[in-house]
C-alpha cells in the first residue's frame, strides 16, 4: 500500500470536512480492497468482487455501501477515475429489530459491575443514549453541570448536539472525577489518551456474564434500550430524534415497533371470549 496516496486521501477527507471517525473508516476500507484485490488502482471489476466479498463475511449493507463510496472516492482523488456503484442500487435491506433492556435489566448489568470507572462509563452511554465513539470522544470541558447538559461534540454527520444531565448520574461523574481526576478527556486510556472502545464492550460482556442475561445485547444496545425506555414513559418521537442525533425521524420511528407501551396498547382478540 502506497502511504503517500493514503496519506494525500486522508488531507482530501480532512478538507472536505470528513469526520475522524469517518476518515478511519474510509482509510481502512481502502486498505482492505489493496489487500484484498492486490491493486493498488482499483477498477470496476475489482469493486465490484469486493463488495461481493464484503457481503460473504455477513457484513452489513450500511458496511458494504460505505466500504465501497469509500474505494470510489479513492479512485476519484487519486486516479482521476470514476468508479461506480450500480451493481448496490436496488438491494433490499434486512429490517432486523434490535434487542433491548428493559430497567431491571440495565440495573442488574450497572450493579454488576465494581469499578468506579466502568460503572460510569456503561451508566453515562444508558442515561444519555450515547454511542461508544461518543462516550470515548467525551472530554471533562463538555459536562456543564449547571445547566445539567452534556455536549456532544462532531458526532456522526459532523454534527453537535446537547443531551441532558440526570442528578443521579452527575453524583456518579462528580464521585468518579474525584477519584481518577482526568484532565482532557473524561474517559483516560492506560496507553492512549482517551479509553478505547473495545475496553468498554468487554466491561459490559462481563457484566452481561455476572447478569446471566442471555439477549443478543452490544454496547449500541444500550443506546437503543434508553431511546425505548423514553418512548415507554411518553417522551414526544421528535424529542426522543433530537436526543439521539437522527438525522430522519424515520431512524426513530423504530422504536416504536419494539416498545412493549405501544404493543399492549392493543386488545388482543384471544382475550374477548
Amino acid at each position: 500500500m502506497d502511504s503517500n496516496k493514503i496519506d494525500l486521501l486522508r488531507e482530501v477527507l480532512s478538507l472536505r470536512n470528513y469526520s475522524s471517525q469517518t476518515i478511519k473508516i474510509y482509510l481502512k476500507a481502502v486498505i482492505q480492497h489493496t489487500n484484498f484485490s492486490g491493486l493498488l488502482k482499483p477498477t470496476q471489476d475489482s469493486l465490484y468482487k469486493f463488495a461481493l466479498h464484503l457481503k460473504e463475511k455477513k457484513l452489513s449493507f450500511s458496511h458494504i455501501k460505505n466500504s465501497v463510496m469509500a474505494v470510489r472516492l479513492y479512485s476519484e482523488v487519486i486516479f482521476k477515475q470514476n468508479l461506480t456503484s450500480d451493481f448496490l442500487r436496488g438491494y433490499r435491506k434486512e429490517r432486523k429489530l434490535p434487542d433491548v433492556l428493559c430497567i431491571d435489566e440495565i440495573k442488574t448489568i450497572i450493579e454488576k459491575i465494581d469499578n468506579l470507572k466502568h460503572k460510569t462509563i456503561i451508566s453515562l452511554i444508558y442515561s444519555c443514549g450515547l454511542r461508544i465513539s461518543e462516550c470515548v470522544n467525551l472530554k471533562v470541558s463538555d459536562i456543564d453541570s449547571k445547566r445539567m447538559m452534556i455536549k456532544i461534540v462532531q458526532s456522526k454527520g459532523n454534527k453537535d448536539r446537547y443531551v441532558p444531565l440526570s442528578n443521579k448520574m452527575l453524583l456518579l461523574l462528580r464521585e468518579y472525577y474525584k477519584e481518577y481526576k482526568p484532565k482532557e478527556f473524561l474517559f483516560e486510556g492506560q496507553i492512549q489518551k482517551y479509553y478505547s472502545a473495545r475496553s468498554i464492550q468487554a466491561i459490559l460482556k462481563t457484566a452481561l456474564a455476572k447478569s446471566k442475561i442471555k439477549k443478543s445485547i452490544s454496547v449500541h444496545s444500550l443506546r437503543h434500550s434508553y431511546a425505548t425506555h423514553l418512548l415507554e414513559q411518553g417522551t414526544d418521537i421528535s424529542i426522543i430524534q433530537k436526543l439521539l442525533g437522527h438525522k430522519d425521524i424515520k431512524t426513530t420511528l423504530l422504536y416504536t415497533q419494539i416498545s412493549k407501551t405501544q404493543l399492549t396498547k392493543i386488545n388482543n382478540p384471544f382475550d374477548s371470549f
